[in-house]
């Protein structure tokens, strides 16, 4: 398995498969305002150049990506293939993304299909469920450092 950052030209097949997954695992715990939020982030042009995409690939198959944004400092996107969950594809994808981490803390807004994948990878709760436009989510922080 291979575990790089994804090129420009590579964004769309990495946007497809996050729809993809969010619709099969995370669709049905969203309203429909929550489901077309969800859309219309993967096709803000804007919004998409932001990000940093990370992609674990098996010859050329894209299995999962992780995104960031905020100088790698927010997980954005966190989407591995159904057929590929718990072989261990998004722990690496997010040891990947740390190591471009410079600020020794990662956040995330976990949908709640998620919440127990970051718990699993070290993260804690930094406040209770919210819902931002129909989207459900935990805020949650990663430190990757520990204070001295």
């Amino acid at each position: 398995m291979e575990i790089r950052e994804l090129l420009s030209n590579e964004y769309e097949m990495a946007l497809q498969l996050a729809w993809t997954v969010f619709q099969e695992y995370e669709g049905p715990d969203y309203s429909e305002q929550g489901i077309k939020s969800f859309y219309d982030s993967l096709h803000d042009t804007e919004y998409i150049k932001m990000l940093r995409i990370y992609g674990a690939f098996e010859h050329t198959k894209l299995m999962g990506i992780l995104a960031t944004r905020s100088n790698g400092n927010h997980i954005a996107l966190f989407f591995v293939d159904g057929k590929y969950h718990r072989k261990g594809i998004g722990k690496q994808l997010f040891e990947k993304a740390c190591l471009d981490n410079s600020s020794g803390n990662m956040t995330v807004n976990s949908s709640p299909f998620a919440v127990k994948v970051y718990h699993h990878l070290g993260f804690i709760d930094s406040d209770i469920e919210q819902v931002t436009d129909g989207l459900r989510y935990t805020p949650m922080i990663y430190r990757l450092k520990k204070d001295n």
